[in-house]
């Protein structure tokens, strides 16, 4: 910014100029904008036009002014010169970066050399004939361009700002392109877009609920949604056939890359249809969606995978399809192993990596770290050299087992194997995470695919051994399998769900459910879950009395749109894709939310705090 203004070096000069830049502040006064900053080419050479923007940069060519204006479009260059307008010219010298300005000019072709093909408008620039002045600017904490390294939590206090650099820009134009997209399929395919309630009862839905207190109704609190999911069944109750609605939903839950406390769903119901008919319209809303934003066809139908394979293969299940690295089960070969965790366990899987005996001990070290964040208590690893196995394992394991594990794993020299032995969940989640960062270590993932699979016959129901209960996998108002309904009560870990997840590149971006719709098989779901009549009754008891007026067949699925936004940008965060999005920690730095409110709202509310040490 400095080098762009080396006219103004001292602060005393920068207070001077902006002195003067107040003298000459104005309104529109009438003026009208004829382009964007971003339209103007050639054809367009001798037009007199009116721009409106900011300043990106000003250089000082001594006989020249020249500018590069900037809207959400794009740049022009503009150039005051004292031969059309000796005052203006003038005038010019108090501009600065972020300024606010209105020009009137003519096109002219730049001079032969200083064309700038990477510009729509680099062919042309506008000279000065008048301008206005229209509001001043601090100096930005940073430079508005793309280039520049400046930390997040400073992008995110000043987000305005953040939002006119070029790349942030673009990412909420592509957003506005494909909610656009899919609203204009589902209007196409006979589906209504319909509002629901923001304050809401509190339903146990998998996480913790943000909670509102009532003025009116002291003691009662509302819920904001973490899905619209009872109200969209109450719909299809109501004859509305097909709804959607591209909605906010709220879970207060850890956070991470790809999560926010309030976050964006694409919500989806169909009435009289079965899981294929879902499918099949969520897979064309996709195909839409890529052709419109991103002009790429994609072929359907997606692959479909059982739930047991992949977490079979991949041990998640959200399988990174792009790269072929797979677990294998070895617990019958080390079942009697000298190594006693491998003899114990109840799971020992295996996951070769070509090539990957080039990892240092170093490395090794992190990726042990790395796997104690899924439950693990350690790697156990084998490096196949050209004479040896070498590991501080391999003393353990006899002769039969090295055959078994090396028939399985099609061993070769300069491979490297890990293992995971303990439950089934910890096995498989610390294994599928390391298979995916190991991919990217090794390079093995092409970034420029887009893998889409659904995952299909989910468990209905998952132990809780600290409470000691089963729980529903998705919600409880998932329908189970027909042939499965009997066993609810008695073999609950063998009944399977009318479920479905959308998974693009290890990302479940997706996930629905043909819904329960019989009253009766929703009470023996709750009778599964031990939610006991009354409670059931003081939950749900507005869709349990619902369901009894002629429910239809009913299913859905809903996407995370800011998930998809980001997988399809290449995104780092969910951050990037969202124009007002929170921290990791859930707090807004850009109004400084959550804060304090004062006693006088508590009281209203009937509510008192516990004295707390404030931050």
């Amino acid at each position: 910014m400095e080098q762009e203004l080396k006219h103004i070096e001292t602060q005393e000069e920068i207070a001077l100029a902006e002195k003067k830049a107040r003298k000459i502040l104005t309104s529109l006064g009438g003026w009208k904008r004829t382009h964007t900053c971003g339209e103007l080419t050639s054809d367009d050479l001798g037009k007199e036009v009116c721009l409106m923007g900011w300043v990106q940069y000003r250089r000082d060519h001594g006989g020249l002014i020249f500018i590069d204006l900037r809207d959400r479009m794009g740049l022009t260059q503009v150039v005051f010169s004292p031969e059309h307008n000796k005052i203006a010219h003038e005038q010019a010298h108090v501009l600065r970066p972020e300024y606010v300005l209105a020009i009137k000019g003519k096109v002219r072709k730049r001079p032969e050399g200083m064309e700038n093909p990477k510009l729509v408008t680099g062919e042309i620039e506008v000279v000065v004939l008048e301008w206005k002045l229209l509001n001043l600017s601090k100096t930005p904490p940073f430079l508005i361009e793309d280039r520049i390294d400046v930390s997040e939590n400073i992008r995110l206090k000043y987000r305005y700002l953040d939002l006119r650099r070029k790349k942030l820009r673009e990412n909420i134009v592509f957003r506005h392109k494909a909610s656009q997209s899919i609203r204009n399929f589902l209007n196409s395919n006979g589906f209504l877009e319909i509002e629901t309630p923001f304050l809401t009862k509190s339903t146990p839905e998998g996480a913790r609920d943000f909670l509102v207190p009532s003025r009116l109704h002291q003691g009662k609190f509302f819920a904001l949604p973490q899905s619209p999911q009872l109200f969209k069944q109450l719909l299809m109750i109501g004859g509305m056939e097909r709804y959607y609605q591209i909605v906010k939903c709220f879970r207060d839950e850890d956070l991470r890359a790809d999560r926010q406390p309030e976050f964006t769903q694409i919500d989806m119901e169909m009435s009289f249809v079965e899981e294929d008919d879902v499918i099949e319209i969520a897979e064309n809303m996709i195909h839409a969606l890529l052709k419109d934003t991103l002009d790429m066809e994609v072929s359907l139908p997606f692959p479909r995978m059982k739930y047991s394979e992949a977490m079979d293969k991949y041990g998640l299940d959200r399988p990174d399809t792009r790269f072929e690295l797979f677990l294998h089960d070895i617990t019958h070969v080390v079942r009697g192993s000298n190594f006693r965790l491998f003899a114990k366990a109840p799971l020992v899987k295996a996951l070769k990596v070509p090539g990957g005996a080039v990892l240092s001990r170093k490395e090794i070290d992190e990726l042990t770290e790395y796997v104690k964040i899924f439950g693990a208590q350690g790697l156990a690893w084998i490096k196949i050299k050209e004479d040896e196995w070498q590991s501080p394992i391999v003393k353990f394991l006899s002769e039969e087992e090295k055959n078994g594990i090396q028939q399985i794993l099609g061993l070769e020299v300069g491979d490297i194997v890990f293992f995971q032995a303990a439950s089934p969940e910890v096995v498989n989640d610390a294994l599928g995470n390391l298979r995916v960062r190991l991919g990217h270590r090794f390079d093995l993932i092409d970034d420029s695919k887009f893998n889409f699979i659904w995952i299909e016959d989910f468990p209905l129901f998952e132990y809780n051994s600290d409470e000691k209960r089963w729980e529903a996998c998705h919600h409880p108002f998932t329908s189970p399998k027909q042939e499965d309904i009997d066993i609810l009560l008695k073999e609950p870990e063998k009944a399977r769900a009318r479920a479905y997840d959308l998974v693009l590149n290890g990302n479940e971006i997706g996930g629905g459910s043909i819904r329960i719709h019989s009253y009766d098989v929703q009470m023996k779901m709750f009778e599964a879950l031990n939610i006991d009549k009354d409670e059931a009754e003081e939950k749900f008891g507005f869709l349990l009395e619902a369901l009894k007026y002629g429910a239809p067949p009913h299913g859905g699925i809903a996407f995370g749109f800011d998930r998809i936004i980001m997988l399809l940008l290449n995104a780092k965060s969910i951050r990037e894709v969202i124009p007002f999005p929170k921290t990791q920690k859930g707090a807004c730095l850009l109004t400084d939310a959550p804060s304090y409110v004062e006693n006088r709202q508590l009281r209203e509310l009937g509510i008192r705090l516990r004295k707390t040490k404030k931050d």
